[in-house]
């Protein structure tokens, strides 16, 4: 059935006269319900001021308030620590980990990498362009004196590290300055202590040594909170108006050196042949003076038992000390003398005899013994017929 055909003439909202409701009334009713979930019950109506929905600016300051607090949350990484300052003013020193402070501006945080090698060159800079490694020479940095009076450049890298953030952030003003500044100082005094010579060759290792501790010693001084790790010697040489001077220099002691290594080389060699030298010479000495010793004791003791029986019968002994004598004179020659009543004896080989036994002398041992025995044989006989 349609709705226009009751009697009753009714539309279809179901009133008498009844016209379908205000699209506004409908948006406000809306706004009136939702409000009124935030705790403001107040119809609003075309004839009355609007004033803005007391829940909703709850809501606002209630959020608000949550997202401030939570953004004092911070979480530290293990390298890093953290500084809380209150109002500008050190508050707390925080380490690894999740933390919370009171957010911003009543408090904030530093954060201060502790384990970071940081570096400062002295004498030199290097520069990072484009990928690549750019190096300059800083020359009111790296010319010094020495001891001896002499001008050196010398270029060092002086790394260091934080160890206590609250004296680096707050005792000195510019803490990496002072750094650079202190390690220069600390430098020009120990190379003024120090020759050239010196520096340049085996000095290096003990010039960063008291390089190292002098500076830490100021650095702890002045409290800056820095370490420092380790002092390198990059490079140390002659300025570059005196390099050629100095290389001749340097190639001459280079020389003296050589030099002197070869005549320590020698020394080495010959000492120790010297030494046993000479200690064969002082042996074979005193073995000869053993020997002299020994066989002049024997002649005088023979030359007294010799007087003695010279003293019992000096015609006999004479004549005996003659024949020997004789004996080992004729030993030596090749000369034979014969009596000359001797006659028979001329029939006698006695030069082939004395021949036979030098050439037997120079064979073999056993040669030499069987003529010398036939030699005195044949002496034996020529002192018997002499004596008959």
């Amino acid at each position: 059935m349609a709705w226009n055909d009751n009697n009753n003439n009714q539309n279809p909202w179901g009133g008498n006269n009844q016209t379908p409701p205000e699209l506004d009334e409908v948006i406000k009713e809306f706004k009136n319900k939702f409000n009124g979930l935030f705790g403001s019950n107040k119809s609003t109506n075309s004839s009355a001021t609007p004033t803005p929905p007391q829940g909703s600016v709850k809501f606002i300051v209630i959020i608000a308030a949550l997202v401030w607090m939570l953004s004092g949350i911070y979480i530290i990484d293990p390298a890093e620590k953290g500084v809380v300052l209150r109002f500008g003013a050190f508050q707390e020193e925080t380490s690894q980990g999740p933390h919370w402070h009171l957010p911003f501006p009543i408090e904030t945080l530093s954060r201060v990498n502790v384990e970071q090698i940081r570096t400062s060159e002295i004498g030199y800079r290097n520069v990072v362009k484009g990928g690549r490694n750019f190096g300059g020479n800083v020359s009111s940095e790296s010319l010094m004196l020495t001891k001896d009076e002499n001008m050196i450049d010398a270029k060092f890298a002086v790394q260091y590290k934080i160890n206590d953030v609250q004296a680096y952030l707050f005792n000195v003003a510019s803490p990496d300055t002072t750094l650079r500044q202190v390690s220069e100082s600390a430098i020009r005094q120990v190379v003024g202590q120090n020759t050239m010579d010196y520096i340049l060759t085996e000095g290096r290792v003990s010039i960063a040594d008291d390089i190292k501790e002098r500076s830490q010693e100021l650095l702890d001084l002045y409290k800056t909170g820095l370490q420092i790790t380790t002092v390198n010697m990059q490079d140390a040489q002659p300025p570059e108006q005196v390099q050629a001077a100095f290389s001749d220099a340097v190639k001459a002691r280079e020389d003296k050196q050589r030099l002197i290594n070869e005549a320590q080389t020698y020394a080495n060699d010959i000492l120790p042949k010297s030494r046993g030298l000479a200690a064969r010479l002082l042996e074979e000495s005193k073995a000869y003076k053993s020997e002299v010793t020994s066989k002049s004791e024997g002649e005088a003791s023979r030359f007294k038992q010799i007087l003695a029986e010279y003293e019992k019968a000096p015609a006999v002994t004479k004549e005996r000390l003659y024949r020997e004598t004789m004996e080992g004179v004729l030993a030596a020659t090749s000369k034979v003398v014969v009596d000359s009543k001797a006659n028979s004896m001329m029939y006698l080989p006695i030069d082939k005899l004395i021949s036979t036994k030098q050439t037997s002398t120079q064979t073999t041992p056993q040669t030499t013994q069987e003529q010398a025995e036939a030699a005195n044989d044949a002496r034996n006989i020529f002192r018997n017929r002499g004596v008959r």
